[in-house]
């Protein structure tokens, strides 16, 4: 393969390379919209259904220490390493943890939401995020009333 022949065959992969990668980007920033509205939806209809709010706790990464937090707001899951605070950030509550932690407590800084919770995860267990956040409604409120109850957004 001459030399021009071998850098027109790069340059092609490269591009197809950044295309791939563009394409991924979108579709994360479409699915991370998707999910901040899901996340709105709920701190809507939480607030406007007097949920009870609780004062979040992060564990540690080992799962064995609990941190104090600054953040008030609702468990997501029933590990309770994700939450949505009272200002409609989602967060993730595992943290490095250590002495300081444990002193001083920890400040978990808020990520994205994802439409599915668990995807990619080893034990193959994920569910949507729709799923979830309904849920904790109906838990807490007891039965689900479609006829006063406005559906969380699709997608």
């Amino acid at each position: 393969m001459s030399e021009p022949d071998g850098r027109t065959w790069r340059d092609q992969r490269q591009q197809a390379v950044r295309a791939h990668a563009d394409a991924d980007a979108r579709r994360r920033a479409t699915e991370q919209a998707e999910a901040a509205k899901l996340v709105a939806w709920f701190l809507a209809e939480a607030n406007r259904r007097g949920l009870r709010t609780t004062r979040l706790v992060a564990r540690g990464y080992d799962g064995r220490g609990r941190y104090r937090t600054r953040l008030t707001g609702w468990y997501v899951d029933r590990a309770e390493t994700r939450a949505v605070d009272v200002d409609g950030r989602f967060h993730l509550l595992t943290v490095p943890g250590g002495l300081r932690a444990r002193l001083f407590g920890v400040d978990p800084e808020p990520s994205p939401a994802p439409l599915v919770v668990g995807a990619g995860g080893r034990d193959g267990e994920s569910i949507p995020l729709r799923t979830l956040l309904t849920r904790l409604l109906d838990d807490v409120t007891g039965e689900p009333d479609p006829t006063t109850r406005p559906a969380a957004p699709r997608g």
